[in-house]
């Protein structure tokens, strides 16, 4: 099973005995975890972690959302999701999202920040380094760059900035930052190894 998910997530394709099939374009992997309830659920390898693009967390709604979800939900008239794009713009969308703009001082920015969570003693961050057991891999630097990108294309502009990398940064770093036992005897988190690379690493 886990290898199975390996390839669809790395190769975009899954084999069944001799036989490979190509996933379609786009293909999508979204997993949940749930916070509360651990009973028959298991922890995914660091390797396997590292192939998502995002951890995204999701709070509770706000009452106001959660009245509109009882309203609609308590309707006697089923939902029903209308089309509000199709794959071809969806295509279309990435190829624009490649073409955003990223300067070089950006580029070094993100790669700073990557090796920062690796190697804190080399930027200064003598106090992180009992804290990272392991540090963002070479895919968090890819990953910063597209969504960076795709941050920068949702509000209407062509190039990225640092503010973009801040702004997708715990999302794309936070289930690839492992903290030490030290750390979360201490209750310090991934989020707060990041953060405080952010707040040290200067801004272009």
């Amino acid at each position: 099973m886990q290898s199975a998910l390996l390839e669809a997530m790395q190769e975009r394709q899954v084999t069944i005995g001799d036989s490979t099939h190509r996933l379609p374009d786009p293909f999508l992997v979204l997993a949940t975890q749930n916070p509360i309830e651990q009973e028959g659920t298991f922890p995914l390898p660091e390797a396997q972690l590292d192939r998502f693009m995002l951890l995204i967390k999701v709070t509770y709604p706000t009452a106001t959302e959660e009245r509109a979800m009882l309203d609609r939900m308590s309707s006697p008239e089923v939902p029903v999701a209308r089309e509000v794009c199709t794959v071809d713009h969806i295509k279309a969308a990435r190829r624009v999202v490649g073409h955003v703009y990223i300067d070089d001082k950006v580029r070094d920015y993100i790669v700073h920040v990557v090796h920062a969570t690796r190697d804190p003693r080399a930027y200064g961050l003598h106090e992180l380094a009992p804290l990272v057991e392991y540090g963002a891999s070479p895919r968090a630097t890819l990953c910063l760059a597209i969504a960076a990108r795709a941050h920068a294309f949702l509000r209407h502009r062509p190039y990225v900035t640092p503010d973009d990398i801040k702004a997708i940064s715990h999302d794309v770093l936070r289930h690839r930052v492992v903290v030490t036992y030290e750390a979360e005897a201490e209750e310090i988190t991934s989020e707060d190894v990041i953060r405080r690379v952010f707040e040290h690493i200067p801004v272009p």
